[in-house]
């Protein structure tokens, strides 16, 4: 038995690493949800899914495409589409507490997809996945409601202005495309 566990130490340890090997370094990433302990692991949520991730704001002139981006979310995660919300207080109009800021997605527009504790998404101070799709990318934040689509593959397809309606749009096409259907 010692001789078959030494034979397969090695293994398990190389297949370990494998599994690490094969998370992009965009999703080589970890947060918070929001009014929760729980962290989200991103490359072990969202391996060979499309992800719409988003910077969102309780108290902006954006916060109703809330809406949309869960019709958008109903319409395709059964497809693989997964949305993450990401509320910031860079441009000042987040909520001053996490309650507000859950009470502002899940009760007033019934948020499904999932939300994030509050974090910087623009400069110095942003959080690791929003410096790395503004790297890919070449676009920061310029408001609330900026939109990142990444592919199956974990790689940043495209950056979207917060005027870019989540339904309808070329957003919407975009993440046909990615979805494959």
């Amino acid at each position: 038995m010692k001789i078959l566990v030494y034979l397969l130490a090695p293994w398990i340890l190389l297949s370990g690493s494998n599994v690490a090997a094969m998370c992009n370094s965009l999703l080589d990433f970890e947060a918070q949800k929001l009014r929760s302990s729980e962290t989200i692991n991103f490359c072990d949520k969202y391996k060979s899914k499309v992800v719409l991730v988003v910077n969102t704001a309780s108290h902006c002139g954006y916060t109703p495409q809330f809406k949309g981006l869960e019709s958008l979310y109903q319409k395709y995660k059964k497809d693989g589409l997964e949305i993450v919300g990401f509320p910031s207080n860079d441009f000042n109009q987040e909520a001053s507490t996490e309650k507000k800021t859950a009470d502002m997605c899940y009760i007033n527009y019934g948020v499904t997809f999932l939300m994030l504790s509050p974090s910087s998404v623009r400069g110095n101070g942003a959080n690791a996945l929003f410096k790395n799709l503004t790297a890919h990318t070449g676009d920061s934040p310029g408001w609330n409601f900026n939109k990142y689509l990444i592919d199956r593959d974990g790689k940043a397809v495209r950056h979207y202005s917060a005027g870019v309606q989540p339904m309808g749009s070329e957003l919407e096409r975009d993440i046909v495309n990615a979805l494959g259907i």
